[in-house]
């Protein structure tokens, strides 16, 4: 089903790399504020590590499935500004999807089905003068203002078959053992992987499972909760988000076992 004009919500969110130091922020609301002022905007996160698209991703897909239906997601993490990489609009089940195509929208449009995507290429709902280097501002911004005021995903430029999707998403599995990266790291220090709780089946989410990082191989109790282990000792688990977690409660597992966003991670079954 399509979600029609009459279906949407007013609201629009922000995730970026753009700190809140810099008027960045403040400019793209403005752009979103001058074309729809009854926007709500919402701050998902501006303190995305800068150029890091993966940590973009993660982010956005963790936040967007709460947002009510018709939300228009701006995410721009955007190392290749002013490139050959396309602007793209992706509409979902449940709302839309705004940014540059190079990942950072995939894993939350999946989250919620895509139905298309579309490279923005229409001037008419760009600002008059584009910035080589600040496309959230002059085509991202506008963009998401132009959805609320009623323009269709189809009039913003040509239908596209497939958008980019990262090798961050990718996991493999042979001869019992899955292969995935450390996704995220989050706030705690808790080791987020992309390996997702239906790879694993039921039979794996009970007693122990035996995982492997760059410098360290283990056998970590699965755990349901952060407390059903003792204060730092080390648990693995699905968390909040369907992902499978090394965690350490009531502490760092990223600083005991020195791992960081990228790193493979081998899951023996």
């Amino acid at each position: 089903m399509s979600i029609s004009i009459s279906m949407l919500s007013k609201i629009i969110t922000l995730t970026t790399d753009f700190g809140l130091q810099d008027p960045y922020a403040a400019e793209m609301k403005a752009a979103i504020l001058n074309i729809y002022p009854n926007a709500i905007i919402v701050d998902i996160a501006h303190e995305i590590a800068k150029f890091n698209i993966q940590m973009g991703a993660y982010v956005l897909a963790s936040a967007a499935p709460y947002f009510p239906k018709g939300t228009v997601h701006i995410a721009v993490v955007d190392p290749g500004v002013g490139t050959q990489r396309r602007p793209i609009l992706i509409q979902t089940t449940q709302g839309f999807f705004v940014g540059p195509d190079n990942g950072i929208l995939v894993l939350a449009a999946e989250k919620q089905r895509i139905k298309c995507i579309h490279e923005l290429s229409n001037p008419r709902f760009m600002l008059p003068e584009i910035s080589r280097t600040f496309h959230g501002r002059d085509i991202f911004a506008p963009t998401a203002a132009h959805l609320l005021d009623g323009v269709k995903p189809e009039e913003f430029g040509p239908e596209i078959s497939e958008a980019i999707k990262p090798e961050f998403l990718k996991t493999t599995r042979r001869n019992g053992v899955i292969v995935g990266e450390v996704l995220h790291v989050d706030g705690f220090g808790n080791i987020i992987t992309n390996i997702k709780e239906e790879e694993l089946g039921a039979n794996h989410l009970k007693g122990t499972i035996n995982l492997e990082l760059p410098d360290y191989k283990f056998k970590l109790r699965f755990s349901k909760a952060y407390g059903e282990t003792s204060p730092r000792e080390p648990l693995a688990l699905i968390g909040s988000h369907g992902f499978l977690e090394i965690a350490l409660n009531q502490d760092s597992a990223a600083t005991k076992f020195k791992a960081k966003i990228g790193d493979k991670i081998k899951l023996l079954l």
